[in-house]
């Protein structure tokens, strides 16, 4: 696999004239920035995608716990036997 920097240097070789066509006095994302805004919007869009299908695969049915439904028993007979 090529080196990652490089090619993150390459690409903003290319992209730095673009950033320069706007004018000098004037301040603007201009391209550059548009650019930047959508990979980031890409990679959000992925990611949730991504947890939207991971969150489809787990299931939130809980099986009862044998302990906690004797004690539940327990307390409600304790409770009967005090009022009885």
């Amino acid at each position: 696999m090529p080196d990652m920097s490089a090619s993150v240097s390459l690409a903003v070789t290319h992209l730095v004239p673009l950033a320069k066509e706007v004018d000098e006095n004037k301040v603007t994302p201009g391209v550059l920035g548009f650019i930047v805004f959508a990979v980031m919007a890409l990679a959000v869009w992925g990611l949730m995608k991504s947890m939207s299908k991971h969150m489809n695969k787990v299931d939130f049915k809980e099986s009862p716990d044998p302990s906690a439904e004797q004690a539940d028993k327990a307390a409600k007979t304790d409770s009967a036997a005090r009022r009885g």
